[in-house]
């Protein structure tokens, strides 16, 4: 580890994975943090750059919740928190048969027919077009969100799927992410101590990150506060587009 921490590589790669996770955390860019971990791949096994980002997550998830204090729809979190709770135990159970390749694939696919569903319901509906929250559909993707975000911290796109045709206010819908989030990366804390992936060597290179994480949320945090929804969920579609493209490529390329 002494190793990687000279390595001005493994810096290359950590140090703008942990800002663009961190915007994500504080707001900006949805699901654009997924690219934490490929980032940190690029020059240290998966498995280790997901261990090492996981105690950054939960800093940047006690500023994102602090950042977005009050700011949250409790329905939604109501429905969805169950399945999450659930999807984090099958990840759990699943850990030595599921590879990060194939999630990345099926999460990647689903994120595409979202998007362009959405570019359909805006082409037939219009674009302030919303649709009723559904308890069931937050269960299902309140578990996919939690499977997901523990197999390679990729809980994002499923989470928008349901969350983003409700169109609550952009406000409200980061802070909401931001609870939800927090309370899934605390629950994973558990199983990533029981496998065996918070050794001194990844928290010590976690602790050297650290410092990055608060900035970068609030940073994010500070542009979605200054963004109207017309600005805000296009642009937060187009990210989830780019996400799923680039999950697609990798899952396609991992499994060949």
């Amino acid at each position: 580890m002494s190793g990687l921490l000279l390595d001005p590589w493994f810096y290359a790669a950590a140090i703008p994975a942990v800002i663009l996770v961190g915007l994500s955390k504080g707001g900006f860019g949805g699901a654009v943090g997924f690219v934490g971990v490929p980032l940190m791949a690029l020059t240290m096994p998966p498995v280790q750059a997901a261990a090492i980002l996981l105690p950054i997550l939960c800093l940047m998830d006690i500023v994102s919740v602090w950042t977005w204090w009050g700011v949250f729809d409790r329905k939604m979190l109501v429905d969805m928190m169950p399945g999450a709770i659930i999807g984090i135990g099958l990840g759990w159970l699943t850990a030595a048969l599921v590879t990060e390749e194939a999630v990345r694939l099926i999460v990647g696919a689903v994120a595409i027919i979202f998007v362009l569903r959405w570019l359909y319901l805006q082409f037939r509906h219009g674009v302030d077009h919303a649709v009723a929250p559904n308890r069931m559909a937050a269960a299902v993707w309140g578990t996919v969100a939690g499977f997901t975000s523990f197999v390679a911290h990729v809980g994002g796109p499923p989470f928008q799927v349901y969350a983003l045709p409700i169109r609550l206010d952009p406000k409200i819908l980061s802070g909401t992410a931001a609870i939800f989030f927090a309370a899934t990366n605390a629950l994973k804390l558990i199983p990533y101590f029981a496998l065996g992936q918070f050794d001194t060597a990844n928290l010590t290179a976690s602790a050297v990150l650290m410092p990055l994480a608060p900035l970068s949320t609030i940073a994010g945090a500070w542009l979605v506060r200054r963004m109207r929804p017309e600005t805000f969920y296009p642009f937060t579609y187009a990210t989830v587009a780019v996400v799923a493209l680039k999950l697609l490529w990798d899952g396609v390329a991992g499994l060949m």
